[in-house]
């Protein structure tokens, strides 16, 4: 299963970072600030400007609670767009933490 295009984005930077870092050309806490803001823009983003709703209907396979981390499996998927389309996915896999930090 593929995940959302904006963790591929995130993992190219990460890399691209370790690689800067390893060539000593920025420091690892520069590094830090950019993958913080970069998280930061991207939950902001996506609340604010993402205006499409979907629904969606399946079989509970598996879930858990670890860590403060929720994760659910979900087989047999209808997902239900905005425009009325439907997609039948036979896996889908949803992870929910809290936005909070520990503490806040």
């Amino acid at each position: 299963m593929n995940g959302p295009s904006y963790y591929d984005v995130g993992a190219t930077l990460a890399d691209a970072l370790d690689t800067l870092i390893v060539d000593q050309r920025i420091q690892p806490q520069l590094a830090m600030k950019v993958l913080e803001n970069f998280d930061r823009v991207t939950s902001e983003r996506l609340r604010t400007d993402v205006k499409a709703k979907m629904s969606f209907k399946g079989h509970l396979s598996t879930y858990r609670f670890c860590d403060d981390v929720w994760t659910f499996v979900i087989k047999d998927v209808v997902m239900k767009l905005d425009g009325g389309e439907s997609i039948d996915v036979g896996k889908f896999k949803i992870v929910a933490c809290n936005s909070k930090k520990s503490g806040e």
